[in-house]
C-alpha cells in the first residue's frame, strides 16, 4: 500500500511540474518511453528466470539438488538443532539453502516459507530463536551464482554478466556472517537459547 501511494505521488508531482513548466508532452513521452522499456525489462527477465529455473528443475530431477541438499544437512543441523530433528523440515531448509545457493530467490521463496510454517507449529504465535535465524539465513542468503542478478546485467546489456562472481561471493559470506553474529547476539540479549 506505501508503494502505490509513494508511487502516485511520483507520478503527480512529475505531471504537475511539467504542467507548470510547459512540458507535459516530454513527461508523456518519457512515461510511455518508462512503459516500454519496463516491458522490455520484464520479459528479458522472465526468460532468463524460466531458464534458470528450468536448470534448477533439471537439478532436481537428476538428484543433483538433492545431493547438494545432503551436504548441507550437517550444517544445518548445527544451525537448527530443534528443526533437525524432523525429516520435512530439515528437507524444506535443505532446498531452501540449495536454491538461494543457486541464486534462485524466487523458487527459494516457497520452500522457505515452508520451513518456517514447520517451524513456527506451537510457537503461539512468538517465533523461535531458530525461526529468526531461518529469515536471517534468507535475507543475507550466500550464492554461489546470482542468477537474477546476472539476468538484470544481461538484460541491460552487459556483455559479461557473472564478472560480478567474487564480489557476490564475498558480500553474501560477509553479509551472512553479520546476520548470524548479530542474531545470537540478540538472542543472548533477550535471554533465549531455543
Amino acid at each position: 500500500m506505501a508503494l502505490s501511494v509513494i508511487w502516485t505521488g511520483m507520478v503527480t508531482c512529475a505531471w504537475i511540474f511539467g504542467l507548470f513548466s510547459g512540458r507535459t508532452d516530454a513527461v508523456a513521452a518519457a512515461a510511455l518511453d518508462g512503459a516500454a522499456e519496463a516491458v522490455r525489462l520484464c520479459l528479458s527477465m522472465a526468460g532468463a528466470l524460466m531458464l534458470w529455473n528450468g536448470v534448477m528443475e533439471l537439478l532436481r530431477a537428476a538428484g543433483a539438488a538433492a545431493g547438494l541438499s545432503r551436504c548441507f544437512r550437517p550444517v544445518l543441523r548445527f544451525l537448527f538443532p530443534e528443526a533437525g530433528r524432523d525429516p520435512e523440515t530439515l528437507s524444506a531448509l535443505s532446498a531452501n539453502v540449495t536454491a538461494n545457493l543457486l541464486g534462485l530467490g524466487n523458487a527459494a521463496t516457497p520452500l522457505g516459507i515452508r520451513a518456517a510454517e514447520r517451524m513456527a507449529r506451537g510457537r503461539d504465535g512468538i517465533a523461535s530463536d531458530e525461526l529468526c535465524r531461518l529469515v536471517v539465513l534468507n535475507t543475507a542468503s550466500i550464492q554461489l551464482f546470482p542468477a537474477t542478478v546476472a539476468s538484470l546485467r544481461s538484460a541491460a546489456g552487459c556483455r559479461t554478466p557473472l564478472d560480478i562472481l567474487p564480489a557476490v561471493w564475498l558480500t553474501s559470506a560477509v553479509s551472512v556472517t553479520a546476520g548470524l553474529c548479530a542474531e545470537r547476539l540478540f538472542s543472548r540479549a533477550g535471554g533465549r537459547t531455543t
